[in-house]
């Protein structure tokens, strides 16, 4: 092979060192709860999206085992030949209670869950409304479905509304939303996208992968949270974040759900989700539905830190949630700044463009139940100092 063909890489990579933007990702040598190993060093984790500290349960781990011992590792076929256990559609039973909705159907991930369902609802001809700061899947989805596509302002049911009025004549509108944005850590104004949707006969989808076991009773997410049940076409969410899996799905009607089970692509040639993560799933929503108390200890560490991170004078935007984003605007500083962390303990990467817009870097910390007392007061020390370091706070 001509190497040369591809000189063009080397380039750009050098680019993005000389800009501060390479970031290789890290080797996690073990793991103990919220403690990671990397190059020897033991670093309290505040990068995971372990917000319930699922990710490391006995009982997760005691259910895998025996769903192992029972069905094997992984079912070795699409969903649609011989992919699909009692296990598979239990998750999808009792997700679907645990939503509120009529069904459920499962996916590999939550971002296959988007690139399935958003061709599948709408096509060329229709027209899609998506809020500019949409999660990476959305976009994707948004762009194989061959529809039209206008962003609105983020957050913004004004602008929103301002758009729909001029296309009144698509033959399909899609608003789509993530419930949670993973880099600020804000919520979308659900209740009014619903207005809109009533009042311009459009589809509305929202992806809550970060307000799944976050938000809402016992963690049902951004639905539950605005009492909305009935009112949201689709609901997308993903287990591997607040259940500590992997896995998406997508909620809704049995018309709905039975479509995709025809016209998802990722549901019909991909394989299912092995028994291990299907088992896992199945247990972390079993554990919610009987106490909420991982979500209160969630919230109370959340606003513990938030509190202190503002008292020493970071700016940590307009978060709303356990996602709390320390901005710090130049990308070179950002990464500066998480290195001078890391030297401390504490593991919170930078996150620069494309991730975010350029000017707009930051460290990004995401909380978690796990965390202690002492590790977030071990937190706020580091960020104290290297806040002063740099002359931010």
């Amino acid at each position: 092979m001509d190497s040369n063909r591809f000189s063009w890489i080397d380039k750009e990579l050098l680019r993005l060192k000389k800009e501060g933007l390479y970031s290789p990702p890290k080797v996690i040598e073990a793991t103990k709860g919220v403690y990671i190993k990397i190059s020897g060093r033991k670093l309290i984790n505040f990068c995971s999206n372990n917000y319930l500290g699922l990710a490391d349960d006995k009982r997760l781990k005691l259910a895998v085992k025996k769903a192992i011992d029972e069905f094997g590792i992984g079912p070795a076929a699409v969903r649609t030949i011989s992919g699909t256990t009692k296990l598979h559609t239990d998750l999808e039973r009792k997700l679907a209670q645990f939503k509120k909705v009529n069904k459920v159907l499962t996916f590999q991930s939550g971002f296959a869950a988007n690139l399935a369902t958003i061709p599948a609802i709408v096509g060329e001809g229709d027209i899609i409304f998506s809020d500019e700061l949409n999660h990476a899947s959305i976009i994707d989805g948004c762009r194989l479905s061959k529809a039209e596509i206008t962003r609105f302002s983020h957050c913004d049911f004004v602008d929103l509304e301002r758009k729909l009025k001029r296309q009144k004549n698509s033959k399909r509108k899609l608003i789509v939303t993530d419930g949670v944005f993973s880099m600020d850590g804000d919520i979308a104004p659900l209740p009014h996208f619903v207005d809109l949707t009533q009042k311009y006969n459009c589809i509305l989808m929202v992806d809550d992968a970060h307000g799944e076991g976050v938000l809402g009773k016992n963690g049902r997410g951004i639905v539950e949270y605005f009492n909305l049940h009935g009112k949201v076409d689709i609901e997308v969410g993903t287990m591997s974040k607040a259940f500590g899996v992997v896995g998406g799905y997508v909620a809704g009607s049995a018309q709905l759900i039975e479509w995709l089970t025809q016209r998802g692509r990722q549901f019909l040639f991909s394989s299912a989700m092995t028994i291990a993560d299907t088992a896992a799933c199945l247990e972390a929503i079993k554990i919610l539905e009987k106490s909420d108390s991982l979500i209160k200890k969630l919230w109370n560490n959340t606003n513990y830190f938030k509190e202190n991170m503002q008292i020493m004078g970071f700016d940590i935007g307009k978060s709303q949630t356990p996602i709390v984003p320390v901005l710090l605007g130049d990308a070179k500083k950002a990464f500066e700044f998480s290195k001078l962390l890391f030297e401390r303990g504490v593991f919170a990467k930078a996150i620069g463009y494309p991730t975010v817009p350029p000017g707009k870097a930051r460290i990004r910390v995401i909380i978690s139940a796990a965390h202690s007392k002492s590790d977030l007061n071990k937190a706020l020390r580091a960020f104290e100092e290297v806040g002063k370091i740099f002359k931010v706070i």
